[in-house]
């Protein structure tokens, strides 16, 4: 994209976004991905990678059960990304819901850098890597034990009060979404006068069907690539969502 057509959909999005208040970002893997966290979909994505098993195999819940050592050796070298920080992104959203404009983000991503950055509001579809719980009493453990104890012999790290066998709180394949999230998200779409989307192809579902209950004024696609979605939009941008934001005067 020229620069004079960046500077003409940028200064469009900032007159979106002083007129309206009551915002919603809808995020995916691309938002993250400026952090130095990989998607699953793009070219040096987790599925075009080399395993032993597919990743979307390896990542659910049957394949968890029955295969725990090889899911969290998957699990501890792809999925928990350490020393990551807050982009441009993730703290020009926070920037937006200081100032009263920004009501909710809705994520598919599960590294907790919207928080990080400062953000309050975020519902987390797919869960995240930093909360994890014992599958028999429930007991919290942060994704420092998941690290340390997951090397065992067995693989599964182990509750340190009943012994029970703990699990990341993610939502694997076979798994359902937490149904509080879904509502929550649901919510603060269907009342806000603005969508952004960002970072994501919209084609994991059923996550990418919630913006389908957005019934506001303005929806607008920051993405690096085209998406089925990028013709109902009042505004699209293909570009990096870090610059993009950056761009905006909140």
């Amino acid at each position: 994209m020229e620069e004079s057509e960046f500077n003409q959909k940028i200064e469009i999005l900032q007159q979106i976004y002083d007129e309206c208040s009551d915002i919603v970002f809808f995020g995916g893997a691309g938002v993250s991905t400026e952090s130095g966290i990989p998607d699953f979909r793009s070219q040096d994505g987790l599925y075009s990678q080399k395993w032993k098993y597919p990743p979307e195999t390896i990542i659910s819940r049957s394949f968890f059960d029955a295969r725990p050592k090889d899911f969290y050796d998957f699990y501890r070298e792809k999925l928990i990304i350490h020393g990551v920080k807050p982009n441009t992104a993730h703290l020009t959203l926070a920037k937006m819901e200081e100032a009263g404009k920004l009501k909710a983000i809705v994520t598919q991503n599960i590294d907790g850098l919207h928080q990080a950055a400062g953000s309050k509001c975020v519902y987390e579809l797919h869960g995240s890597v930093l909360r994890n719980y014992c599958m028999d009493c429930h007991e919290f453990y942060d994704v420092d034990f998941i690290d340390r104890e997951s090397r065992t012999d067995e693989g599964f790290p182990r509750c340190k009060k009943c012994g029970g066998k703990v699990k990341p709180d993610v939502v694997l394949y076979q798994e359902g979404l937490d149904q509080n999230i879904i509502d929550g998200a649901i919510e603060a779409i269907s009342r806000a006068d603005c969508l952004i989307i960002g970072g994501t192809s919209l084609v994991v579902y059923p996550a990418a069907g919630l913006i389908n209950y957005f019934k506001g004024k303005y929806l607008v696609l920051i993405n690096k690539s085209e998406t089925e979605t990028d013709k109902y939009a009042s505004l699209v941008i293909h570009d990096s969502i870090g610059k993009v934001l950056g761009a905006l005067k909140v």
